[in-house]
């Protein structure tokens, strides 16, 4: 049996992973810590944020010179870490 079997939650961390954000889950974590992704328009630094289906995340990506606003709305929990077409189907890009 799962760990996430039976939940209608997600950690934050995992699920970034899961969604291909970044390589490693450790590095999901540290995106999430250094105050670059906000959830339902609330400032989170905790990687182990609840993340249910519905939610709202703000992404700040590519650092302040360069960098890119991405909003998504999680439309499923992962269930495990697979290809880019499986990961894009997790949420859905909203207008930033």
């Amino acid at each position: 049996m799962s760990d996430t079997e039976g939940r209608d939650w997600q950690r934050l961390d995992a699920w970034l992973w899961c969604a291909r954000l970044a390589k490693t889950r450790a590095a999901c974590s540290r995106l999430v810590e250094s105050g670059a992704v906000r959830l339902n328009r609330q400032p989170t630094e905790k990687a182990h944020a609840k993340l249910r289906p519905g939610d709202v995340l703000t992404l700040a990506l590519g650092g302040p010179e360069r960098g890119s606003v991405r909003v998504w709305r999680v439309l499923s929990l992962a269930e495990r870490r697979g290809p880019a077409t499986e990961a894009r189907a997790l949420y859905e890009e909203l207008p930033g």
